[in-house]
């Protein structure tokens, strides 16, 4: 049993790895080749087809049924899309070290959103947690120096990703009662590529391919494969085998893994006051852990 849980434990690691280490790889592929519209939707449009493909060779089915799983799919797209906008010109705007501490809210917004629609009750703590996280991010956006048309736009923008991705995952997950987590992936990502390549219509015209390197194709591949495929797999596995609650325990060192891989890799400074920030998020994360009336699968938190 306890190798077991080593073993489940390993896996928790291994996924919030992956989706850390995607926020540099971005932050580097658009400062060093794609266009960020560009490369978000051949992103998806392979990550979509992918999807559909192992979800039909899976349970041979993309199908759900009723109008209010396909009203729930479709604001799902929606904020996925809006949360791939965030993404990029976050990151192309701002720093990988800011971006994945603002990521940090996360847990915050979910909660409230969770709220709002009748999943979660919240307690006084909550309310403290947010103060506290949102002192953070005021101390992380005050930490890196922001320039008003820059830097203070992609800190905007990453507390977009955040409230984006926890609209999408409560979105998700009453659908999970009933389906499984490929399938709603899958049907999700068909629509939402849909969506982002008439977007990106412009950027996709306009990028010069040529002047893509091998590098950035192979960090393109992995920010395909990586975090929207195989942390699917690994993440939804670990649940069934230790539930939600320790599973999200991982999830949460995402910003903290991320900071550490900006900080290495793309050789980002992280000043004092961000420190004091990351801390601040840090403390509403573990003070603002509310516990739902009922236990709800938690869908990945990947970029």
């Amino acid at each position: 049993m306890r190798r077991f849980a080593r073993t489940t434990d390993l896996l928790l690691l291994a996924t919030v790895a992956i989706w850390a280490f995607n926020v540099s790889v971005t932050r580097y592929v658009l400062t060093h080749g794609f266009l960020p519209l560009a490369y978000a939707s051949l992103r998806y449009t392979a990550a979509a087809v992918l999807a559909a493909g192992f979800v039909l060779v899976l349970e041979r089915s993309l199908a759900v049924h009723g109008r209010r799983a396909l009203l729930l799919i479709s604001a799902a797209a929606l904020f996925l899309w809006a949360n791939q906008l965030c993404f990029v010109y976050a990151l192309d705007l701002a720093s990988a070290t800011t971006v994945s501490l603002i990521m940090g809210t996360t847990p915050i917004f979910a909660a409230a959103f969770a709220s709002a629609v009748g999943l979660e009750r919240l307690s006084r703590r909550f309310w403290l947690a947010t103060l506290a996280s949102f002192s953070g991010v005021a101390l992380v956006a005050l930490g890196s120096g922001g320039k008003l048309s820059a830097d203070l736009g992609g800190e905007l923008l990453a507390l977009g990703l955040s409230a984006s991705w926890a609209a999408y995952s409560v979105c998700l997950t009453p659908l999970m009662r009933d389906y499984s987590p490929y399938r709603i992936s899958g049907l999700v990502l068909l629509p939402m590529t849909t969506l982002l390549l008439l977007t990106s219509i412009g950027p996709l015209g306009d990028q010069h391919y040529g002047r893509v390197s091998g590098l950035d194709w192979a960090a393109l591949a992995y920010a395909v494969v990586g975090p929207l495929l195989v942390t699917n797999v690994l993440w939804f596995t670990a649940i069934r085998r230790v539930g939600p609650s320790r599973a999200t325990l991982f999830a949460n060192l995402q910003p903290f893994l991320a900071v550490l891989f900006a900080v290495v890799l793309l050789s980002e400074g992280l000043g004092a006051v961000q420190v004091v920030g990351g801390v601040f998020i840090g403390i509403g994360i573990l003070i603002g852990r509310i516990r739902s009336s009922r236990r709800e699968p938690v869908p990945s938190p990947a970029e």
